[in-house]
Formats: C-alpha cells, structure tokens, sequence
C-alpha cells in the first residue's frame, strides 16, 4: 500500500513581492514527493484559505520577507477555524525577527523556518505536522 502524498498549499500574503525563496522551498517541497499548490504572491489571507479548503490541503506554508506576518498569521488561523477547517496546520518561513517565534507558536503556526533553516528541516517539519494533524488543538483554536 502506497503512502498518500502530502499536498501543501504555499504563497506570499500582501505586498510582498519577494518570491525567490518561496519557489526554492516550492520546489524542494516537489522534489520530496510532496504535491505542491503554490498561489503566488500578493495574496489575500482570504484567498489562501479559500484555495486551502478547496484543494483539501495537508498543511498550509505561508512566506514573508516584508513583515506582516503576525497580523496575517493570526487572520489566516482565525479564517480557517471560521470556515470550519481550523485543524489545517499552518507553517511559516521567511526573514522573521526571532522574537516573533514564540509568539507566532502561540497563536497557533505549527512550525516556524527563520531564513536559514536547511531544506531537510522543513521538509521533516511538514511531515510531522501533517501527520500529527488534528492530534493536539492550537492555542485559541477549535479542533475540526
């Protein structure tokens, strides 16, 4: 019996425009034999949760370069529970101040990829999140 392939929705939120990293990430994710939805930049927290439910994702990758991230982070949790999908894992990468780490664990974002983070860490991180979906509720969220 095979293992089912995790699919992970990946994109940028806002006005951020920097997108190289994102597509490296994309692409390892890929290569791991992960089925990768990537959105693109400039999107809505609305339009990410939308995409997220429709295509049944495993776990949901956000990236930023340009800050924002605790404000959208909150509000793409907050929109997935409203939706009634609030036990999609939420992961986040990018240029963070490091003080944010533990506040964005807080909230809810199951993992959390500092620039820097190696390629094999992100890549066992979705895996464990995937799989430990629905295992254990996040802080302020209900379980779905």
């Amino acid at each position: 019996m095979s293992k089912k392939k995790l699919k992970v929705l990946v994109s940028k939120v806002g006005l951020d425009g920097h997108d190289r990293g994102v597509k490296v990430v994309t692409q390892m994710l890929r290569n791991a034999g992960m089925e990768v939805v990537y959105l693109g930049i400039h999107q809505t927290c609305e339009a990410i949760v939308e995409a997220a439910i429709q295509e049944d994702v495993d776990v949901v990758g956000l990236s930023s370069l340009g800050g924002g991230h605790l404000v959208y982070s909150q509000k793409i949790l907050d929109l997935l529970t409203q939706r009634g999908a609030g036990s999609v894992p939420v992961v986040l990468g990018g240029t963070l101040p490091f003080e944010d780490i533990p506040v964005l664990e807080q909230m809810g974002i199951r993992a959390v990829f500092p620039a820097g983070t190696l390629g094999p860490e992100i890549i066992a991180a979705i895996e464990r999140v995937a799989a430990a979906r629905g295992e254990s509720p996040h802080p302020g969220r209900s379980q779905n």
